[in-house]
């Protein structure tokens, strides 16, 4: 039986590797003095320039260097960390063809504007490359001149207007170094307006909210002027008041989670009711959250607070014993006519809402007016004009024959008073 020989292995043997596999080497340099070339025959012609990015993309590797080449559109050379410009002779932009040369003016920044649109909409990779550009330069504002931190600022306000570069993309600014100078509030504040001047504040507050920057606004100014009145100030004398009221709602709503979350520990504590309307009053005060507010956050928090039985015909029973020891809770707040109000409007929607709660409605609404946490003024606005749509029909037949008494009641007090 014949065996097999094994082959020689051969040492040292030489592997041919195909261009297609060998890696070029990563050369910014040598792009940017490309990309320079190309737009100092283009002088500050912004149709020549696009037109020079465009076919150029083709020769030049806009995959491999995209954040170069926007380092180059708006600093007019490749950015070293800090914002500082990579010098090597004069291999700098000079000629009118990047923003930081261009002329402040909004006409100009404009046709800028549309360079950029145009070479993105062309190479559409290069979108994903432009919001990383924009991460990493809005954080070297300290590196650059007021005017190009200004241009910039405009320049930025319109990327966002036309929805290449998102709002949250601001709040890479919050850090030290930018905040403590004034120099990230003072560019937002730019971006602010240029944007109001576009497209208006409506605009622009959605793109807060959308963003969101609402509650964050604060964290741009410098830790020794963080305060409701000079935010006030500095906002009002850009023109910019609706951002004041929008930062104030969004501060508000804050306060009123903090307070939520207050009640629960103060509930779940089993603090007696003296001590939780001293320290919700306290609250209160302190966050100006009006008594209107106040009371919804007490009904949802009290009502949170029970395991509630699944048995329609139980739960009734149920829901008035546990009312009815926080009835002086409810009542310390029902002070004004529209706490009373919205209380009801809160039962009501509730009892919509929680099947099992439907016919308990009424009964919820007697208890609170013999424990003085309702007025009969208020019941009665309350049926008659400033019931919701939930459940109408239902609620207000539900309680028409107690509406009937309170009328009946009103109706004799008067005249008994006319007789006297």
């Amino acid at each position: 039986m014949s065996q097999k020989t094994e082959k020689p292995v051969l040492s040292g043997q030489r592997i041919k590797t195909r261009k297609r596999d060998e890696k070029e080497k990563y050369d910014p340099a040598g792009f940017r003095d490309a990309v320079l070339v190309g737009l100092t025959k283009a002088g500050s012609d912004l149709e020549a320039i696009y037109k020079f990015l465009d076919t150029a993309g083709s020769k030049l590797d806009y995959r491999r260097y995209g954040e170069a080449l926007f380092d180059i559109l708006i600093a007019g050379g490749l950015l070293m960390p800090g914002g500082s410009i990579q010098l090597e002779g004069d291999k700098v932009c000079k000629w009118g063809s990047c923003i930081f040369d261009a002329a402040e003016d909004m006409e100009t920044m404009h046709n800028y504007e549309q360079v950029f649109v145009k070479l993105m909409r062309r190479y559409k990779y290069l979108e994903k490359m432009f919001l990383d550009e924009m991460n990493k330069i809005l954080v070297y504002l300290k590196g650059f001149t007021e005017s190009e931190r200004l241009k910039l600022a405009r320049m930025t306000a319109l990327w966002m207007v036309n929805g290449s570069v998102p709002p949250s993309t601001l709040l890479v600014m919050i850090n030290e170094h930018q905040v403590k100078d004034g120099l990230a509030l003072d560019f937002l504040l730019e971006v602010f307006v240029t944007w109001k001047n576009e497209k208006g504040l409506p605009s622009l507050m959605m793109a807060l909210k959308k963003g969101g920057l609402e509650g964050r606004l604060m964290e741009f100014f410098p830790m020794n002027k963080r305060g409701e009145e000079h935010f006030k100030v500095v906002y009002d004398e850009k023109g910019l008041g609706e951002v004041v009221k929008l930062h104030r709602a969004q501060a508000s709503q804050e306060a009123k989670k903090d307070m939520q979350l207050q009640l629960e520990d103060l509930l779940s504590e089993g603090r007696p009711i003296k001590d939780l309307v001293a320290e919700i009053r306290e609250s209160s005060s302190r966050n100006a959250i009006a008594d209107s507010d106040v009371i919804s956050l007490i009904w949802t928090s009290v009502m949170a607070q029970v395991e509630w039985n699944k048995k329609e015909e139980l739960v009734g029973e149920q829901a008035l014993k546990h009312l009815k020891t926080f009835a002086p809770l409810f009542a310390a707040f029902t002070t004004s006519a529209k706490a009373e109000l919205c209380l009801m409007l809160r039962v009501q929607e509730y009892c919509y809402g929680n099947m099992n709660f439907m016919k308990v409605f009424s009964k919820i609404i007697m208890l609170f007016y013999r424990t003085d946490v309702l007025s009969e003024e208020a019941i009665l606005r309350w049926y008659k004009e400033g019931h919701s749509v939930k459940g109408k029909m239902m609620f207000l037949d539900q309680m028409k024959k107690f509406i009937e008494w309170l009328q009946n009641a009103e109706e004799e007090s008067e005249s008994g008073e006319d007789e006297d």
